[in-house]
């Protein structure tokens, strides 16, 4: 009987998420993309994209090799789909086209468009130091190494790699006519077309050793954090008539509604950064003057054992102070001349661990070394979402889930950003941390720092986020779940159709 109760609580449970991902979704309006979060409430949570990527931002990094893009140039023999879904313009790939250099394979799904109005022709998603450009590609690809298709990878924290291409009003482009010529086929929502392949690496700028790198999510619902994000530093043209195809000729409406819907503006406003950095392959040019160049990964590693398993009274040796808020020096500028005699021994731990990384994960024997994001495992966004529901659900707080999610997914995301150099280390993620560490008075108090700290920092949030963006670790307020959210019976509810298929 026991067992039948629980079996009837995660049906009901998984019925009500289905529900829930099953909503329609729209940039405007009272389905627009301010009230993603009550449907999708990764939308509301953290590592979200696109990004408006600013100088401050930008991290040189020696180590980033030109992108290699694989039997991109496909024969006219091969047909691909081209479709309306509602939301965009899509064109599925076939999956011997992959990208090569990355620590997986990548394998393409397909590639789709975001772009302005006639009377407004700035649609794309990212921004470069505020300069938002007419429109942009996205081409996806999923970790084939790992997943077997989009649909197992799309919810995976390692489950995505997407080209971002910005494109901007110039020249004609012949390569994206092999496919706009053929607009007016699908002209409505669902409406498909098949046309012949052509060269996909002729719709990339033709340098691909130059780009921005960082960790984001999907921009459209469900919003995973998902996404290891490539951006074309150089932007390829289209003329304006070619731009008007796709800005006049589409709706997200069905052909048989009574009303036409316009489909432009399906573009997403850029999202708080979250501490992320973002990564750039290249250090010449207007504004890169003095870039820094990025700490390196060993270094990182090096912090965070410290973090882990070494003596705290070290820290303001090793510099490591600087992360941690104001004030936190305190707790053992007294004991420092005790521990002295100590601090050679533990360094010399420090890096020998830190060079042996075996030994490194044997010492974190008494916690779960992936609950840090140090492990092989990556993410499951849904499984997770079940899980926090659940438990929110037994509190009666279904309507804490964004916030819930978001403070459960942000210390994981954060440590493995930082580790892949791609973020800094922020104190939620610093404090998720140091719980691991035997209760010592020390800890204890260091701990009460930091919750002091992360209070002071969510309430400067909340007394700002009325008037600038907010770009640090503070989140939007949690939404709520609606009582009945609409439902359109798909059969996998936080995939929509076409949005992201194989």
């Amino acid at each position: 009987m026991h067992f039948l109760s629980f079996t009837s609580i995660v049906l009901i449970q998984l019925t009500f998420l289905a529900v829930l991902h099953g909503a329609k979704w729209t940039y405007t309006g009272p389905e627009g993309e301010n009230h993603w979060s009550e449907h999708y409430p990764y939308c509301g949570g953290a590592f979200q994209s696109p990004i408006n990527i600013k100088s401050e931002l930008l991290r040189f990094d020696p180590t980033l090799r030109p992108i290699e893009v694989q039997n991109y140039n496909l024969s006219p023999k091969e047909q691909l789909t081209l479709g309306n879904n509602g939301h965009s313009v899509q064109i599925s790939l076939p999956s011997k086209m992959y990208i090569s250099g990355l620590p997986q394979r990548y394998t393409a799904a397909q590639l789709h468009f975001h772009w302005g109005s006639s009377s407004r022709p700035t649609g794309s998603e990212h921004m470069v130091n505020n300069k938002q450009y007419a429109a942009e590609m996205h081409v996806v690809h999923f970790n084939s190494d790992k997943y077997p298709n989009m649909s197992m990878a799309v919810d995976k924290s390692d489950g995505l790699a997407v080209l971002g291409v910005l494109v901007e009003i110039g020249e004609f482009n012949p390569a994206f006519e092999q496919f706009l010529k053929f607009i007016n086929g699908i002209k409505y929502r669902d409406q498909k077309v098949q046309v012949p392949g052509f060269n996909i690496r002729a719709l990339l700028p033709a340098r691909l050793d130059e780009y921005y790198r960082y960790d984001g999510s999907l921009t459209t619902p469900p919003c995973y954090p998902s996404v290891l994000w490539t951006l074309f530093r150089n932007h390829v043209t289209i003329s304006r008539k070619q731009f008007l195809s796709l800005a006049t000729a589409l709706y997200s409406s069905h052909a048989q509604d009574s009303v036409s819907v316009p489909l432009n503006g399906n573009y997403r406003k850029p999202q708080p950064a979250d501490s992320r950095v973002v990564l750039v392959s290249f250090k010449e040019g207007k504004g890169l003057h003095g870039i820094p160049t990025v700490t390196s990964s060993l270094a990182r590693k090096r912090i965070v054992q410290q973090l882990l398993v070494g003596d705290l009274a070290d820290l303001a040796d090793e510099g490591l102070y600087q992360l941690l808020p104001s004030g936190s020096e305190k707790i053992h500028a007294g004991k420092k001349k005790d521990l002295k005699n100590q601090q050679s021994e533990t360094l010399a731990k420090s890096k020998q661990q830190t060079l042996n990384p075996s030994l490194w994960k044997k010492s974190q024997t008494n916690r779960s070394v992936g609950k840090l994001g140090l492990a092989e495992d990556a993410l499951c966004y849904v499984s997770l979402e079940q899980r926090v529901f659940h438990q929110l659900k037994q509190s009666h707080a279904e309507t804490q889930l964004v916030q819930a999610l978001r403070d459960a997914v942000f210390p994981d995301l954060n440590l493995k950003s930082y580790l892949d150099c791609k973020s800094d280390l922020a104190l939620p993620a610093i404090r998720h941390i140091l719980h691991g560490r035997p209760p010592t008075d020390e800890a204890k108090e260091l701990d009460r720092s930091l919750t002091k700290a992360l209070m002071n920092q969510k309430k400067t949030s909340t007394a700002i986020k009325h008037s600038v963006p907010v770009t640090n670790y503070g989140g939007p307020s949690p939404a709520t779940v609606p009582r009945k959210p609409h439902s359109q019976g798909y059969p996998h509810p936080w995939l929509l159709p076409m949005e992201w298929e194989d």
